[in-house]
């Protein structure tokens, strides 16, 4: 029988998990920005980019990537 292969965190290379926190401490201001910014000037970018924003910070916190 076949042995499963669990990635942990740890298994990713330094350079990774160093960018993977960094993006994690950054990514909330920036969608806070973002969103106080579609509130005032909604344009279709706009709009976009709080969608991708929202869509890596949710990623973070579930641990997806």
């Amino acid at each position: 029988m076949k042995r499963r292969k669990f990635i942990t965190k740890y298994a990713y290379t330094p350079w990774f998990r160093t960018t993977r926190r960094v993006c994690a401490q950054l990514i909330l201001p920036f969608t806070i920005f973002q969103l106080i910014r579609t509130l005032f000037i909604p344009t279709v970018f706009d709009v976009l980019l709080l969608t991708v924003f929202i869509a890596i910070a949710v990623s973070i916190y579930f641990e997806i990537v």
